[in-house]
């Protein structure tokens, strides 16, 4: 496995609110996520994991404790570009068709749009999805538009996946084709995933499992045997 980290966490916390009232969802969170890592952070609902990876996207800010990305730059750098970000539910823009909403991210970075509506279209052949480019959001099944959600982070090729209880929404057999599709899209941009999920069947098909409880991580570093 590739030594190169690229996201270092050194006693981070997060805290929501002041005084009395306020809540703390993660605190003195230390661990590295490398170079093609794969990831499965479990724990029940509440206890952290989401926050964790909206810290690690960027998407949030920490309260407490030092948050770097190493290998990939600095905050400002992250999106898009080397991360993408797959949530748990709806994320797709309902006015634009699949191949549009895969090929935007692209388009707000700045790539050409011959360049990135080919991106897409190759994103989505990749995928299995082809078929579905022209339709609109509220035409897809819950499964589609995950997997469709999936293309959309294949096309930008970033170096890390973060997915947020990608299968949340999904029933056992859909949720466990989009965290295989997960899974080989990372492999074939090279790129490290970590996953949050509640599910032990989801956790099952990565080979590194971190748990999450209270807001506390233990990530353990080390692999076990995974399903996939």
């Amino acid at each position: 496995m590739a030594s190169e980290v690229l996201v270092r966490c050194e006693g981070v916390a997060r805290t929501f609110g002041t005084g009395p009232g306020s809540v703390v969802a993660v605190h003195d969170v230390i661990c590295e996520l490398r170079a093609g890592q794969r990831v499965a952070v479990t724990g029940p609902s509440g206890s952290g994991k989401s926050t964790l990876l909206h810290l690690m996207a960027g998407l949030d800010t920490p309260t407490a404790g030092t948050l770097t990305w190493p290998a990939l730059g600095g905050r400002e750098r992250l999106r898009p570009g080397p991360v993408g970000i797959v949530f748990q539910g709806p994320s797709l823009l309902a006015p634009l068709d699949v191949a549009e909403n895969v090929a935007l991210p692209l388009l707000l970075a700045g790539e050409g749009e011959a360049q990135a509506v080919d991106a897409a279209r190759r994103a989505l052949d990749r995928l299995g999805l082809a078929d579905l480019a022209a339709r609109l959001p509220e035409e897809l099944s819950g499964g589609q538009a995950q997997r469709v959600a999936v293309a959309r982070v294949l096309a930008g090729r970033p170096r890390l996946v973060l997915a947020d209880e990608p299968t949340g929404q999904l029933d056992h057999t859909v949720g466990t084709e989009v965290v295989r599709a997960l899974v080989e899209t990372a492999a074939a941009l090279g790129a490290a995933l970590m996953l949050t999920t509640h599910d032990p069947a989801v956790a099952a098909l990565l080979p590194t499992r971190w748990a999450m409880a209270d807001g506390a991580l233990a990530t353990g570093d080390r692999e076990v045997p995974c399903s996939a």
